[in-house]
């Protein structure tokens, strides 16, 4: 696909992101800044902005003297990645229970009425895109900056993954119970059960990536 000359960066972003995902680029593909120029009828320098803004969603990886790559995604990538995650919003769930507001509670009942609306629709793009806001409202109630910013990072390689490996629609179920139980528990504010509840949320989800990606493999290989 070519792309006028005056296109942003966010366009150039979406594109490579897009190529990625659909594996137009495999994993640990070098991504030379002149071919994705020539690539995307651009110059160097939106590409360059792209690549830089791909290694923080994380799907890009930039390291000195050896120029950007895709991301290598493997089983120990997959679990340090969730580990972190299950940390983070353990803790920002705990912290949500004691901080929430009664605004809170309804922006999040709310959400996941939304949330189970896509579910019952199958429009799987919609609901990863409501299961990160219902997350970020139960972050951002915990009023950590920066615990906030790290657990964001990489929503939207979590989101690349499932497309890109299939959306496993049998696990919406668990993941509205959990849900509903997560809202129970910020609004008694048991901050306990909160955080109990979200890292076992956030395991089960690792669990199933594990075994999805291991099926991948399986298929590749």
């Amino acid at each position: 696909m070519i792309i006028s000359m005056g296109a942003d960066t966010s366009t150039i972003i979406d594109q490579i992101r897009s190529d990625i995902v659909d594996g137009a680029f495999g994993q640990g593909a070098r991504l030379r800044i002149d071919d994705l120029a020539g690539r995307y009828g651009v110059s160097p320098m939106p590409v360059r902005e792209a690549l830089n803004r791909l290694h923080g969603e994380g799907l890009v990886v930039i390291a000195q003297n050896r120029g950007a790559r895709v991301r290598q995604i493997d089983a120990r990538f997959v679990e340090n990645l969730f580990d972190i995650r299950a940390a983070l919003e353990a803790m920002l769930a705990l912290r949500s229970a004691e901080r929430r507001t009664d605004a809170d509670i309804e922006a999040l009942k709310a959400e996941q009425e939304r949330f189970e609306d896509f579910v019952s629709c199958r429009d799987y793009p919609a609901v990863l895109q409501s299961n990160k806001l219902f997350h970020q409202i139960v972050n951002e109630a915990g009023a950590n900056e920066e615990a906030y910013a790290l657990s964001n990072k990489h929503w939207v390689l979590i989101a690349t993954l499932w497309k890109r490996f299939g959306y496993q629609e049998e696990r919406f179920a668990g993941v509205i119970s959990d849900h509903r139980e997560l809202i129970a528990a910020l609004e008694a504010r048991d901050g306990s059960a909160a955080s109990a509840i979200m890292q076992a949320h956030v395991i089960k989800s690792k669990l199933k990536m594990l075994q999805v990606l291991k099926r991948h493999e399986d298929a590749q290989s």
